[in-house]
């Protein structure tokens, strides 16, 4: 059985369609990325998952369990992890009360969030370094991690990430992708929301691209990337995209 299996979304903005008929899976142990050009309805796409926006129809699946139209928190509790782009840190808030508030469904387990708080530290040892700072004064890529660090606060089994690379550096971004490799590696499953159609695709499993709201595109990592079409719209036209431990080799 899927992790998340997504049968026939639609989702709208009034009389503006922004999904229609969207379906795909993400098996455990997997990351898949979605593509697409902006306004091709890939934000909304997670955030229809995760509850902040409201289906029009169709079906989605965490584990087999309906939440379609579970309220947000509630997704969260569930199991389902969501750093959304712009990376939202509480800016006014220390790095560790921002870890905190990550893991508020979970307050009367003090342990549990102990013991987390410190995987996240391991997982990003600058976070570490800058615990007692306040969050808006970090870079973007420390910003970045922070997001990604909060949504890791609630253990979740799936983790959806909305464009992390956007407005990086080359080198952030390469420690960026290592460690949502090594996320999934820990056993969290992810999908992928990016820009950078060249490190999506290496990184990935599967992948899907939207376009207009639908998919018009899907299946595993490497032969997308091979795609002429894909190479095309997202690759610069480039030949062979290289393998996938090139994200690990090239840092």
């Amino acid at each position: 059985m899927a992790l998340l299996e997504v049968t026939d979304l639609d989702a709208s903005y009034g009389a503006i369609e922004a999904l229609s008929g969207v379906s795909l899976r993400v098996e455990p142990g997997e990351i898949v990325a979605i593509l697409g050009a902006n306004g091709a309805g890939k934000t909304t796409l997670l955030r229809t998952l995760t509850g902040l926006h409201r289906a029009k129809s169709g079906k989605v699946l965490l584990d087999g369990q309906d939440i379609t139209r579970t309220p947000a928190h509630d997704v969260v509790g569930m199991g389902f992890g969501h750093v959304p782009e712009g990376r939202r840190v509480f800016a006014a808030l220390e790095v560790d009360t921002n870890l905190t508030m990550g893991g508020y469904l979970s307050r009367k387990d003090t342990a549990a969030l102990a013991q987390r708080r410190q995987q996240v530290y391991e997982l990003f040892p600058r976070l570490a370094e800058r615990r007692d700072q306040l969050a808006g004064t970090l870079s973007g890529g420390e910003q970045q991690m922070l997001a990604i660090g909060r949504a890791l606060m609630n253990a979740p089994r799936f983790l959806a990430l909305d464009e992390p690379s956007l407005g990086l550096s080359p080198l952030f971004t390469r420690n960026i992708f290592k460690i949502v490799r090594q996320i999934r590696d820990q056993g969290t499953a992810v999908l992928l929301v990016e820009q950078n159609a060249r490190q999506a695709l290496r990184l990935a499993d599967r992948a899907y691209v939207l376009e207009t709201g639908r998919v018009a595109l899907e299946g595993p990592a490497a032969e997308l990337a091979a795609d002429p079409r894909v190479k095309a719209a997202y690759l610069g036209g480039s030949a062979e995209a290289p393998p996938q431990d090139a994200v690990v080799d090239s840092a």
